[in-house]
């Protein structure tokens, strides 16, 4: 048997709802979360507080909900409760805490590359406009040395191209 229990707001945080869900539903069999964005953070924190919690596919999930006759949050609930009653949902694998902060730190690098090769091509061009070609000048120092020449060249130049502190 399954209880419905009363639509309360809860943070979205998982010390809250740990401590929110034996008060509120003393039979706790298993708690079903839809995928969206807090999905892992959910799904991990409720996870390593004991509670038995499953991630189960959004798509599916709507394609249930919709038949319902008033669409609101709290019918939604109800629907979820549902299909966790009955087992009628596809599970979806959760990926580790570990992959997420290395796939992190893997987007973090590659946006950095593509900020100072835009930074690097920007310089360039404004270059251009005054008659400077800075070249193939891949690594700091040899930017550094290109750069003094054009300084020396144009003086003018320097206060623009330099970094302010």
């Amino acid at each position: 048997m399954v209880k419905f229990f009363r639509c309360d707001v809860v943070a979205s945080d998982p010390d809250v709802l740990a401590k929110w869900l034996p008060r509120h539903c003393a039979d706790l069999v298993r708690v079903v979360l839809e995928t969206r964005t807090r999905s892992t953070f959910l799904y991990h924190g409720l996870a390593e507080r004991g509670v038995a919690v499953e991630c189960i596919c959004a798509r599916r999930a709507k394609g249930v909900l919709s038949a319902r006759v008033n669409k609101s949050d709290v019918h939604d609930a109800e629907g979820l409760a549902q299909l966790a009653r009955t087992g009628w949902f596809k599970r979806v694998h959760m990926v580790a805490l570990a992959t997420h902060i290395a796939r992190a730190a893997l987007r973090i690098r590659a946006q950095l590359i593509t900020a100072r090769t835009s930074m690097a091509n920007q310089l360039r061009g404004l270059l251009k406009l005054f008659g400077l070609r800075i070249g193939t000048a891949r690594t700091p120092g040899r930017r550094a040395e290109r750069l003094a020449a054009f300084y020396a060249q144009r003086p003018d130049l320097k206060a623009l191209f330099t970094p302010q502190a």
